[in-house]
């Protein structure tokens, strides 16, 4: 094991029964990550989501490996007690939207309180609860504290969300589009709050987005993945010196503000991108 490395992948699979036959969504995914902020970018259906899910055992397709460890633990075949020591307290994932996440009918505090369960308890669960509030930048952590999900908006909502997911403290955090229903103003001050969590309790981060203009300044590399496979490895700030024309192809399919464009470009799939960039 690399001595630098929190979580090593190794030939990753995915594999769902359909009723039209097997679906092979993630194919031969390896990667090792140490204590970095690490992005897998690609269109929607590409595998990034699944395999972030994989590595917490909550995607429900069939998942071989021929390495999937955490500090040199195999996340195979875990069992239930094994994953509740994992799943929370040591790997936590963030997901899209908190109005889907959130309980409804239970309040933000009684939420994080459930996720500290275990962990601390009584008065001391409850003020780590409101620092968690304040460690991701919520000026009223009591009010947020005592407020139901509905009364909070998209970001707020999404702040409490990463504050719930750091409750037990973990060493690696999966954020699964954490800003993509987000405007932009609060997009950023979301991303800073990642940052600055990084930086300061020295995790890990996987950050799962299709927008490769906001992981190539907010990321140290990146994973480029297309039809459930890793096509492209790079470094974040040398993501314009990309080789694979499917990596190419997405660089400039956003739209610019400064350049109005008559008609955006369109990707011209070839079976050729099925060959990774080595």
């Amino acid at each position: 094991m690399d001595k630098g490395a929190i979580l090593e992948v190794d030939k990753l699979n995915i594999r769902f029964n359909t009723p039209v036959g097997e679906v092979h969504a993630v194919r031969d995914v390896s990667f090792t990550m140490g204590r970095e902020k690490l992005a897998i970018v690609g269109e929607s259906g590409s595998g990034k989501s699944q395999t972030g899910r994989a590595i917490l055992g909550l995607t429900p397709g069939k998942v071989t490996a021929d390495k999937l460890a955490f500090h040199g633990q195999s996340l195979l075949n875990l069992t239930p007690k094994q994953w509740r020591e994992v799943r929370g307290k040591r790997i936590a994932m963030v997901m899209q939207d908190p109005k889907y996440s959130l309980n409804p009918v239970m309040t933000i505090g009684d939420q994080l309180l459930e996720a500290a369960r275990g962990i601390k308890e009584g008065a001391a669960a409850r003020q780590h609860a409101l620092g968690m509030l304040a460690s991701v930048r919520i000026r009223d952590p009591e009010r947020v504290y005592r407020a139901w999900p509905h009364e909070l908006s998209g970001g707020m909502g999404q702040r409490a969300m990463i504050a719930m997911m750091l409750m037990a403290e973990p060493e690696l955090l999966i954020a699964d589009e954490p800003t993509s229903a987000l405007d932009v103003t609060v997009r950023l001050q979301v991303l800073a709050i990642l940052d600055d969590l990084v930086k300061t309790r020295h995790m890990g981060l996987i950050f799962i987005s299709h927008d490769l203009n906001l992981v190539r300044t907010f990321c140290d590399r990146v994973l480029v993945m297309y039809a459930g496979q890793v096509l492209e490895r790079l470094t974040a700030s040398e993501l314009e010196q990309a080789k694979h024309p499917y990596t190419r192809g997405l660089l400039v399919c956003p739209p610019e503000i400064d350049h109005r464009r008559p008609r955006l470009p369109v990707l011209q799939r070839d079976p050729s991108w099925m060959e990774p960039v080595q």
